[in-house]
């Protein structure tokens, strides 16, 4: 457990994870979604996935100069083998919705 949680600590990299689910995203692209990430956080975090076999960095040679990022099979793995924490992460979210709701 702790090996995979090391993989996606951190504020962003399981966001990045899930946005990169949908295909290939070019830095720009994942910026724009996540209002509050700055470039330099983006490119770590992604550098460090990419360390980590969760992404693929694809470099297109044409000016200027173009980058995708997508998941690996491996991170692929991961997606689906954190989806259910993340459902539970919902549902506990409604709960305590429900009971500030109540209060």
């Amino acid at each position: 457990m702790t090996a995979a949680i090391a993989v996606i600590d951190g504020k962003w990299k399981t966001t990045l994870l899930w946005l990169l689910e949908s295909g290939p995203q070019r830095p720009g692209q994942l910026r724009r979604q996540l209002p509050g990430l700055t470039e330099k956080v983006l490119t770590q975090a992604l550098r460090e996935m990419e360390a980590d076999g969760l992404v693929h960095r694809e470099a297109h040679d044409v000016l200027p100069l173009k980058t995708e990022y997508s998941l690996t099979a491996f991170g692929r793995d991961l997606a689906e083998a954190v989806a259910p924490l993340s459902e539970w992460g919902h549902r506990r979210l409604a709960m305590l919705a429900e009971a500030e709701q109540v209060s």
